[in-house]
């Protein structure tokens, strides 16, 4: 491959990544390291972290790995999901209904890793406004012969509450973006359904790759208004579309990582 047919490549990558054709924090650093390989210059490497400032495994790949490789990268994510994978198997008993939301392809493969060894659950997810990932989420999961019920982002209290003949939830699994000091940045409204099962007594869990730490501050991505409304904005009319918030770490049961399932505060003593 010639410099301009990596130079085309390079640039796809980073449109989908921005796009979020490229969806989830793993397959987007999958696609940001494969896109530094093609050109790994520090102009490169600051393009792709500027796509999506909120990626914190893309960000540890690109930062903290000394001459990362694509392979050396995808041989270390199979050898950890394998271990979520396991972990997550010891923790979903037979007939549980689990509720989840947005897309987590951690959460996702560690499901139907659970489901193909011999144990029976349900999901409840959710659509995920504005661009519905929840959707992607729910066609995986039913493709695996998973039952699945998608409900929209507002009916989070029908769902996780037993309320209008929804059954009782057992176990909340979300995925991460970047796990911090303080909590887990996950897709917006996370926190809110974390809330709510904490007064609920339902458990919440985090399955995520340790990858995804970062001990500093990051930044919330915002963006684009049209994805929630294409309309010509006027002078008081405005439009926040927040990508992530913070799951506080009161709220989180534990994390599930190779490390095992740990609690918040016993995952965070791994990296001292």
């Amino acid at each position: 491959m010639n410099f301009q047919q990596k130079r085309v490549k390079f640039n796809k990558i980073c449109k989908d990544i921005k796009s979020l054709k490229i969806q989830g924090a793993k397959n987007v650093a999958k696609a940001g390291l494969l896109a530094y390989s093609l050109i790994p210059t520090q102009i490169s490497k600051k393009k792709i972290l500027s796509l999506r400032p909120t990626e914190a495994m893309l960000i540890n790949i690109l930062n903290q790995i000394d001459k990362p490789t694509y392979q050396k990268f995808l041989n270390t994510l199979k050898e950890n999901q394998n271990k979520i994978n396991l972990s997550l198997f010891k923790l979903i008993k037979n007939n549980s209904v689990i509720f989840t939301h947005c897309h987590s392809s951690s959460v996702i493969e560690a499901l139907i890793y659970t489901k193909n060894n011999g144990k029976n659950f349900e999901i409840y997810n959710t659509e995920t406004r504005p661009i519905y990932q929840g959707r992607k989420t729910a066609i995986e999961l039913s493709k695996a012969k998973i039952k699945v019920t998608l409900f929209p982002d507002s009916a989070a209290t029908i769902a996780l509450t037993k309320k209008q003949k929804t059954k009782k939830v057992n176990l909340v699994l979300f995925g991460a973006d970047a796990i911090t000091k303080k909590g887990v940045l996950n897709k917006v409204g996370s926190g809110m359904f974390a809330q709510i099962a904490k007064i609920n007594k339902i458990p919440v869990y985090i399955v995520a790759d340790s990858l995804k730490y970062l001990s500093k501050e990051i930044a919330i991505e915002q963006r684009n208004p049209k994805e929630i409304w294409n309309i010509k904005l006027k002078n008081n009319l405005k439009i926040k579309n927040p990508a992530f918030e913070l799951i506080d770490k009161k709220f989180i049961t534990g994390i599930i990582s190779e490390f095992g399932v740990l609690s918040y505060d016993k995952f965070l003593k791994k990296f001292k």
